[in-house]
């Protein structure tokens, strides 16, 4: 296009830099190569930094013009702006991209903004950060494991659907408790809890063991039945405290960590 321009209207232009310098800000989309071009050959020749015709047709002139398509209201940009009124997932993705830096993995099969690997991706990157915080004087601090997964888990998966994350949960618990206890210890899922509704985690780290009960929330009835269950298995370990992980989809959830008391034992609740 840009040959067959130079050939009506013999302007020098150098033809490469010129494509090289509109594909940098466009990646080739039509639209806005056009609006490019369209400014370049209508407006900028009168504009007091050039001088004629030829002038704009080059890497200054290209540069201006898109400077004018970003302060005016043109279609393409109007459409894109009510798209993400109309799509607020959309939207925080976008600014993750470019006020963080952050990168998304693509997946057709995924309506969200995160596809399954990208949720495991972060959760990993979180552990990551957060390990320091997890050793002192050579014991896992196993507290502060599970304040910061929550934390983690709230930052990360807040706006997605609830039920990929109620599929996926324990598995990026899982995940972020892996990378932690590498090297130091290790866990396994106790065979007998494995069902729906619960899953028993023994953590053996650094010479202690850790129980740690993780849940989908089914109701207040149903969350003290599991903190009894809990407090049975600690007696049969004969552990002082254990860890109860729920995982809750109510819109009017209240998250957060506390500690209760079932007798003689202490269970450390987070919910999510």
């Amino acid at each position: 296009m840009l040959q067959e321009y130079d050939s009506d209207y013999h302007t020098g232009m150098d033809v490469q830099s010129v494509a090289e310098e509109i594909y940098a800000y466009t990646s080739g989309y039509p639209v806005l190569v056009s609006a490019i071009c369209k400014y370049i050959d209508e407006d900028l020749p009168s504009d007091e930094e050039f001088d004629g015709r030829e002038q704009p047709w080059s890497e200054q002139g290209v540069a201006q013009a898109v400077r004018k398509i970003l302060v005016e209201d043109i279609p393409l940009f109007e459409s894109m702006i009510r798209h993400l009124d109309d799509y607020p997932e959309m939207k925080r993705m976008f600014q993750a991209i470019l006020f963080q830096g952050r990168e998304f993995t693509y997946n057709l099969n995924v309506k969200g903004i995160y596809s399954e690997e990208e949720l495991s991706n972060a959760i990993i990157q979180a552990a990551k950060q957060d390990k320091s915080f997890f050793i002192h004087d050579g014991r896992l601090d196993m507290d502060t494991v599970i304040r910061k997964f929550v934390t983690a888990f709230g930052d990360i998966y807040g706006q997605n659907s609830e039920r990929f994350i109620e599929d996926n949960g324990r598995k990026f618990f899982l995940l972020y408790l892996r990378l932690i206890i590498n090297g130091t210890g290790n866990y396994y899922v106790e065979a007998q809890a494995r069902d729906e509704k619960r899953t028993d985690i023994i953590v053996d780290s650094l010479g202690e063991q850790f129980i740690i009960e993780l849940k989908i929330w089914h109701g207040n009835e149903c969350n003290e039945r599991g903190e009894k269950q809990l407090a049975a298995y600690l007696d049969y370990y004969h552990k002082d405290k254990g860890y109860l992980l729920s995982f809750n989809f109510n819109q009017k959830k209240e998250t957060g960590v506390k500690e209760i008391r079932i007798g003689e034992r202490i269970i450390v609740e987070a919910v999510m």
